[in-house]
């Protein structure tokens, strides 16, 4: 049975103005295991709906009125307000309230509306845990906690955070673990909880549209140049992602110098700073948003044609969550990798771990081609 017809009506009618269809994959085989307060560990595509996938079942799992129940960490400050954006809206209609606590935030407003005993936690784990050891999250209370981008938080710099939050938390838990590549993070799953059940969907879930890879021959100090000239291609939107904050800082400065419709996002940028880079993407007042690794994990921006690697990802997993950002929920995509003479052979290599295959295409003009000709049969028409 459709676990949908077995929501709360105002859930359902939510879910009907919402434009949702038949759910994902990674949805329904969720649901009852959560519900019934199961480990679980979820592999989905990216762009599938995994945010749902643990939210639903674990907000009718939460009671109002009774404390913090539920703590979802995400590695980014991004992912968390915008999960915590879709934990407001679904967990408003049960009475239950939230809030999002992120490092960068003023740290005295959130200590205030803890007073009012949310029963939803959504945070990055450094601000978690200072919140914690002043004895302002009450983690004795949790019933479950879900690690969103779970092999991010559990590498690391966020390792020795996560591992402090866990202890922190009473002797029964329920733990839940989501990401596109949980799969490689069998082991430190296994050393934090018992009897984890894995749902594995990738190879079942085809909701994530299809995505098309390409790569194109750009010099380094041309970068600039041919993302100005993508810029013009007719409906482009996209984001680009660079391996360095410092490569990025210094194309962004000369694009913005340029006047181009363009916002970067960036680790060291302010909270402020990086607030306006997603507004403005998301509500497509500029055409590209420049970032590192730091935007490919979780952000749900809609109808993101284009993915460009302006360097060669370090790795299949990052590949994998930059593609991710395109081709979301039946969409179609596009991830363009620039290459050179010196970074030909680890984009080979690249696609060879990641199991991709990916053509070679020129741009000239406004417009991508598969042959160096300029001709109309060659030309990369988009799918509206």
């Amino acid at each position: 049975m459709n676990f949908v017809n077995q929501l709360p009506e105002v859930w359902q009618e939510k879910w009907q103005t919402s434009g949702f269809n038949e759910p994902s994959a990674i949805q329904k085989k969720s649901f009852q295991p959560l519900s019934e307060g199961k480990n679980v560990r979820g592999i989905s595509p990216t762009g599938t709906g995994k945010t749902l996938a643990y939210l639903l079942p674990l907000l009718l799992r939460t009671t109002a009125h009774s404390g913090s129940q539920l703590l979802i960490l995400a590695p980014s400050q991004e992912l968390a307000v915008q999960i915590g954006q879709v934990a407001q809206e679904w967990g408003n209609l049960l009475q239950l309230k939230t809030q999002t606590l992120i490092g960068g935030a003023n740290v005295k407003r959130q200590i205030e509306k803890l007073k009012k005993k949310p029963e939803v936690l959504i945070g990055t784990p450094g601000r978690i845990i200072e919140l914690i050891r002043a004895k302002k999250i009450k983690s004795h209370q949790l019933k479950t906690i879900v690690m969103d981008e779970a092999d991010q938080l559990l590498q690391k710099t966020d390792l020795d955070l996560t591992r402090q939050i866990l202890q922190s938390a009473p002797v029964d838990f329920q733990l839940a673990f989501y990401s596109a590549t949980a799969d490689r993070i069998e082991s430190e799953v296994s050393e934090l909880a018992e009897e984890v059940q894995t749902i594995d969907v990738s190879e079942e879930d085809q909701s994530a549209g299809t995505i098309h890879h390409y790569y194109i021959e750009v010099p380094f100090r041309k970068r600039k140049d041919f993302l100005q000239k993508m810029l013009h291609v007719p409906e482009f939107y996209g984001m680009v992602f660079f391996n360095q904050l410092s490569d990025l800082g210094a194309v962004e400065e000369k694009m913005i110098y340029d006047g181009l419709p363009i916002l970067g996002l960036a680790s060291d940028q302010n909270k402020q700073l990086r607030k306006l880079a997603v507004s403005q993407f998301s509500n497509k007042r500029v055409k590209m948003l420049l970032t590192t690794d730091v935007g490919a994990r979780g952000l749900d921006f809609t109808e993101v044609a284009y993915i460009i690697n302006a360097d060669v990802p370090l790795d299949a997993v990052s590949y994998a969550h930059r593609a991710g950002r395109t081709g979301r929920m039946g969409a179609e995509g596009a991830v363009i990798t620039f290459i050179n003479d010196r970074t030909k052979r680890d984009f080979q290599r690249l696609m060879k771990a990641a199991a991709v295959s990916a053509k070679e295409i020129f741009l000239y003009g406004a417009e991508f081609h598969e042959t160096r000709k300029e001709t109309e049969a060659g030309h990369l028409k988009k799918e509206k």
